[in-house]
Parts: C-alpha cells; structure tokens; sequence
C-alpha cells in the first residue's frame, strides 16, 4: 500500500524533525501526539493532533490518548479484505500506514541512582507499546519504526516507491516485537527486583538477583562452528552492552573469530585491563599462560612470551595500551590467532597487513578511572552466568580487588616490598586461572602457570614443570594459590621449587600446620580471606 498516512509519537525525538519533513515533501499527511506534535508544528509542519484525530481528548495525565478505535483501527485493519475495509469505512477510521514510536525510558530512569519506584512506574509506557504490536501484527499494510536509525532506510523505498518493501516491513515488525520484548523484559527484571519499598518515596531497595531473570542479547554474528565442528554456534551480546568490552570490539583485519577465539579473546581481555601499567596476557585455551606488565608494550609482550613459548604457539594475544610498531614487530614473529589492544600506531597496523589471517581487534578504553593502585573499572561484568540442565547458574562477577591494607602476613618472616609487589601480581593473575590455580610470579612476569587439575599439589607440580621447560628460575619467587592449601604438601612443592613467599586466602582447618611449614621452611606468607575459584 502507498504510504499516505503516518503517526509519529516519539520520546526520543532524535531526526524526527527531518523525517517528519521528508514524510511531508512526500505528501504524506502527519499525526501526532503530545509533545511529538508540538515539536512539529513548531517547525512549521502541518500536523494533526491525536485528540481532533479521534475526537477524544487526552486524559489522565496523558494516559490515555492513542487507546482509542480510531488509532487501533487504522493501524489493524488489514487492505486485502474486504470486511476489514467496509468497517472501517462503516466507522470513518482512516487507515494509518506508518507507525513511528520509540517508548518511555524505562531502562535510562531505572539506571539513574536514586531512582524512586514512583519514577519508574511512570516511565512504562502503555500506549506506545499498544501500538507498536498493533501495527507489527499488521506488517503487511504497515510500517513501523521503533529507532530513528531506521529512517533513513524508509526514506529511501518511500522516495523510489511510493512504498515500503515487502522485506522492509516485515525487518520492522520483527524488529518492533523484539523491542517491545526487550522493554518488557526490563520492567519485569526492575520490578522482581524490588525487595522493600520506602514509605517515604524514596528509592526502593533492589535485589541483585529478581524474582523472574529475563535476558536480552542481539545477535551479533552467526559463527562457522562451535567448540568443534560437528557443533553449530552462534554469538550474541547483551541488548546494553559494557563499554570496553569484548562485544564493543572493531575487527580492523583477518580472518572470521570462532567460537574458540571469541571464549579465549574474552578472558584475555578480562585479565589484561586490570593492571594499571602496559601490560600483555596470552592466553591459551582460555587460561593465561603469559602475563607480564613492563615499561611499554614491547617489554610486557616479551616478558610474557618468556613464560611459555611452547603455548603462546596459537594463542590470543592482548594489550591494555595502544601496540606501537616495536612489539607489533616482535608479536608477529610468532603465529599468533588474535590480536586485542585499545588502539594500534600505523606503523603496527602496517606490519599485520602481511599477515592476512590475524585478527586484529580494537577495544577503545577512553577514560578510564583509574586512582593509581585500583584495576581498570571500566567494562566489569555484573554477573558471571553459566547454564545448567535446565537451568541457570547466576552469581555476582568476580570483581575482588586485593589492596596491601587488606594483606594478613601470618608467618614470621615479612614480606618485602618487592616480594608484596610480586604477591599481589600473582594474585591478580590467579584470578583468571582455572581452578586448581598455582601461579609463580617475579619482577612483574608469570615464571609458571598450574590451571585447571584436580588436586593443587598436582597444578603447583606442573607449574614449576613448565617454568623448568621455559628456562626461568624460580629461586626467589613468589606463588599465589587461588584456594587455601588443604595440606602442607602443596606448600613444600612450590619451597622446593624455589618460592620465597606465598600468596593464599587461608581458612582451612589446616592453617595451622601450613603456617608452621611456611615457618620451617623459612618463607613469608600473607593471606587474602578471599580466594578466586574460577570453574
């Protein structure tokens, strides 16, 4: 059908001027509502209120005002039959062939501190989304558009046809329903999520947990294959996603990420933007198997790849600082599967367009708060989520940062400085290390890595194993243990190894005996009170 009539009722009035504007050098005739109206008008648009429209005035505050036949009508009233035709014309309801609305907003008033629940209750909006199911339903005979990035595709086909496509509407009605959901979602989470309510209308208190969780994420691409190939896969991200995060990144070259390259990117990420200096983490198998801070990138690239060169061998490289021409130099002697930093100078960009198959993402990290000791807050997750049989697993997101002031050095020898600098770099790197988690640490580098076995003797073996095959020493390291020692075994093999102190969240019933071992063996030890299981 030709467009020849649209309704236009918008809280976002983003480019609704100039839409409005095209609509009308197109002799598309224009409703509207409200504010949306007056906005019009003011720019010299003729425009119909919705009240003359349907001969009912707003009322309610505005509550009621597109609730009405003669809107629902319009918009419902499908043109190929014949009974739907003659009773609209039976009622005097003009048919409406675009829809343009974008909703309250909810998920911006209930994002602001201090929201109250009388706030956000008024910013659900009612008729809008009424309206935008009304006129989804009918795609064929209407086009609706719920984001003013749509309007220009509109433009287009209305100019050439007259018309909107039939590919077009039906891209917009599903776009609307999945907005429309998206909306509901929030105000279903919000509300589950209200524990007390103030009797003096002050903001509720909020659970981080609702009664009801109801997930939103966009398709981000449709992927090659899962974990393996026989699995298919696909990525999404959150409908609002975190700045400087992984699905916030731009792939300036190579090939397409897998699933393998996005689960590993992501955990070198996560790791590399909480340390303050330039800093590198490789990882492998979504485990770090270099980490190493330094004076710039080459430093911390370098010291990095001394850990473990055997599994650095195909693994996700990341920076948090831009990647000048220097370390891109070095990086791209090694096969390398991708490659993340905030930014990249041209002259490292010039030395991976050889290499084709790299992937090169860019994550900006601009304006980051930083107060010189605490990690990068910028782009935390609120919620780590791992599904179950039927089921979610849902818990607040690791984001523990460990200060000096909140070190507990139960042994009789101190620490240094040097050695608690040593301490908390391996802590922090622990962190991001499957369980069992053994990590040897010295002069701002991992030494060797235990991840991922069954008892933690095992993972403090294997580690020291991997230094001895990197060439590293450990003589004087430090060692951070992600869970307390169940047992002094596991102490005396990272002694034996070459620790001079460790770093462990203590609370077993058998502290006693690991701070005596630490004492016979002449190590200093400090404790967390907080460990970093990560399954």
């Amino acid at each position: 059908m030709k467009i020849e009539r649209a309704l236009l009722s918008v809280s976002d009035k983003t480019g609704i001027v100039e839409f409005a504007k095209a609509l009308h050098d197109l002799g598309v005739q224009l409703l509207s509502t409200g504010g949306t109206a007056k906005l019009l008008a003011d720019a010299g648009l003729p425009v119909t209120e919705v009240a003359d429209h349907t001969g009912f005035p707003e009322m309610l505050d505005g509550r009621v005002k597109t609730l009405h036949p003669k809107i629902h009508g319009g918009l419902l009233a499908r043109r190929d039959l014949p009974a739907h035709v003659a009773a609209i014309e039976q009622h005097g309801i003009p048919s409406i062939d675009l829809l343009v609305v974008n909703l309250y907003p909810f998920e911006a008033t209930v994002a602001k501190p201090g929201c109250t629940l009388e706030d956000a209750i008024e910013n659900i909006d009612i008729g809008g989304p009424a309206m935008v199911r009304s006129a989804a339903k009918n795609w064929k005979d209407v086009g609706v558009l719920t984001d003013a990035s749509q309007y220009a595709v509109a433009l287009d086909e209305i100019r050439a046809e007259g018309r909107l496509s039939e590919a077009t509407l039906f891209a917009f009605s599903v776009a609307a329903f999945n907005r429309i959901a998206q909306y509901d979602a929030a105000i279903s989470n919000y509300l589950s999520s209200v524990t007390a309510i103030p009797a003096d209308g002050a903001a509720p208190t909020l659970s981080s947990f609702p009664g009801q969780s109801n997930s939103s994420f966009v398709k981000v691409q449709d992927l090659r294959y899962g974990e393996n190939p026989h699995q298919q896969a696909v990525f999404y991200r959150d409908l609002f996603p975190a700045s400087g995060s992984l699905v916030t990144a731009k792939q300036l070259q190579g090939k397409e990420l897998s699933y393998n390259n996005i689960a590993d990117s992501d955990a070198a990420w996560e790791c590399v933007k909480t340390f303050e200096g330039p800093a590198c983490v490789i990882v492998k198998h979504a485990n770090p198997c270099g980490v190493a801070v330094g004076a710039d990138p080459l430093e911390a690239y370098s010291k990095a790849f001394k850990t473990d060169p055997t599994s650095a061998f195909g693994g996700i490289i990341a920076f948090n600082t831009v990647l000048d021409g220097a370390a891109a130099q070095q990086v791209a002697k090694q096969f390398v599967e991708v490659l993340i930093a905030p930014g990249y100078t041209p002259e490292a960009l010039e030395v991976f367009k050889a290499k084709t198959n790299v992937r090169v993402l860019e994550i900006p990290l601009d304006g980051v708060k930083r107060d010189g000791k605490t990690p990068w807050e910028r782009g935390l997750n609120a919620h780590d989520v791992k599904r179950v049989g039927s089921g979610l697993l849902v818990q607040t997101a690791d984001n523990h940062v460990l200060a000096r002031a909140d070190l507990k050095v139960v042994t009789k020898l101190q620490p240094t400085e040097q050695q608690l600098d040593d301490l908390l770099f391996a802590w922090n790197v622990a962190k991001f290390v499957k369980s069992n988690a053994i990590v040897y640490c010295a002069g701002g580098m991992t030494l060797g890595v235990g991840a991922g076995q069954m008892s933690r003797i095992d993972s403090a073996r294997i580690a020291s194993i991997k230094a001895a095959n990197a060439d590293l020493s450990l003589q004087g390291s430090a060692v951070a243990s992600d869970a307390f020692f169940p047992f002094r075994d596991g102490l005396d093999v990272v002694v034996d190894a070459g620790a001079s102190c460790v770093i462990q969240p203590g609370g077993s019933m058998r502290d006693a005996e690991v701070i005596a071992a630490a004492d016979e063996r002449g190590i200093a030890m400090v404790l967390t009170g907080v460990r970093h299981f990560k399954h």
